[in-house]
């Protein structure tokens, strides 16, 4: 092992394999931020974290900006004007703990608990399907109370399968000669929890896993023509579950004309006003606090389209900032993944790397929900919308790349992880 750690850190061209053959593609510039800094000095990924934190911060006071008329509608008039944004900043202390604890754990510890997470997030999905304990809000049932937030089990459920699917690569490493032998009860495990998410109904959630695990299939090494194979089929099942449902297939033709008599004031009434308040905001916004569509007419302002408000108040440049910050978060995660894969720790890279897939995607779906190039989809941006169970758990998985960080630079100091 120290001899290909050797091997590894100092310059050259690195194109090495992961444990098991699995196909890593590294550059020499992979460890150019880490070859000339102590790694004692450096500990984990500083520009991660601070990068979380005004993604964090920003999202606070957006949250408190498009909020803070909603108690003069009838419908939240026994709220304070704080207090959607008391309860976010909640969510992010709590969230912050959780994340500090989350740390604590080495991988395998993680590798160990992703089975029994995996089981506690099918119990929950079934549990918040059952009358008085599941919470339903405008016809969907997500959420379970717990007194200082309402809990949202496919959140876990993300985590859940991300660890499953991680872990599953791992030990069924024939998947590449054996395929269908070796995914089917992968694919039965994410059939089950889809089937619990679609029963609730939460088909954006039931994407980003479906994502994550197809993702995490690839990076494993999965052939690529049977990976396509593969996601042919599983396009064809979302395009069916879109044409077999009416509720579906309205917001789909509202999202082609928002803007026709027949939809404006119908499923496309939050398209055509997101719409109008980034057009509003033109290239530098119009100001902080400034918005007009947050003021009743733009729905769920502070939760799926915070970006609209964050478009009319900041504008084109404000928007722009915020994709580059995204983009750069990916590709941060996904080159912790790639440099723990290269230092053998498989495990731990495929995790990494589902979070970068986690956090990318759904991202992208919300930003172009919000810009009107994706069909409206019930999706938060990540660290920012308002959402407990959303902010705790995106916590918790940022902890878990920042401990891959810290193991891969325990391992390349000549440590043990």
């Amino acid at each position: 092992m120290l001899t290909r750690l050797r091997a590894l850190v100092p310059g050259g061209d690195l194109a090495g394999a992961g444990a098991d053959g699995l196909p890593v593609r590294l550059s020499s510039r992979s460890y150019a931020g880490t070859r000339n800094v102590a790694v004692r000095e450096l500990g984990f990924d500083q520009p991660l974290l601070w990068v979380v934190v005004a993604l964090l911060c920003w999202g606070l006071v957006m949250v408190y900006s498009a909020s803070i008329a909603l108690p003069d509608n009838p419908r939240f008039g026994n709220y304070a004007q704080t207090h959607f944004v008391v309860r976010h900043a909640m969510s992010m202390v709590i969230g912050t703990g959780a994340a500090l604890l989350a740390f604590q754990f080495p991988i395998r510890a993680w590798e160990k608990l992703g089975p029994w997470m995996f089981a506690a997030a099918l119990l929950l999905l079934v549990l918040v399907l059952i009358p008085f304990i599941g919470k339903g809000v405008n016809g969907a049932r997500r959420w379970i109370p717990l007194g200082i937030m309402n809990f949202q089990p496919s959140e876990l459920a993300k985590l859940a399968v991300l660890l499953y699917a991680a872990d599953y690569m791992v030990r069924k490493m024939e998947v590449k000669e054996r395929f269908f032998r070796a995914v089917a009860p992968m694919a039965v495990a994410v059939g089950v929890v889809g089937m619990l998410l679609l029963a609730e109904p939460d088909m954006g959630a039931f994407m980003v896993i479906v994502v994550i695990a197809m993702g995490i299939l690839f990076l494993g090494g999965v052939n690529a023509r049977m990976f396509f194979l593969m996601a042919l089929v599983v396009v064809a099942a979302f395009a069916l579950m879109v044409m077999t449902s009416e509720f579906r297939r309205q917001r789909v033709f509202a999202y082609l004309d928002p803007w026709s008599e027949e939809h404006a004031l119908g499923k496309g009434y939050q398209l055509s006003h997101a719409l109008i308040a980034i057009g509003r905001g033109e290239i530098f916004g119009v100001g902080l606090g400034g918005s007009v569509e947050k003021l009743h007419w733009l729905p769920e302002a502070h939760t799926d389209f915070l970006l609209s408000v964050i478009g009319e108040e900041f504008g084109l440049i404000g928007v722009l900032t915020l994709i580059a910050l995204f983009l750069w978060l990916t590709r941060r995660i996904m080159h912790i993944g790639r440099q723990a894969i290269a230092l053998d720790q498989v495990f731990a890279g495929l995790v990494a790397q589902g979070v970068g897939l986690w956090m990318g995607f759904q991202a992208f779906i919300n930003i172009g929900v919000n810009l009107g190039a994706l069909p409206t989809k019930g999706l938060t941006l990540p660290l920012m919308s308002y959402g407990g169970s959303a902010i705790l758990l995106n916590l918790i998985a940022i902890a878990i790349v920042l401990r891959v960080d810290y193991e891969n630079r325990q391992l390349m100091k000549g440590g043990r992880s």
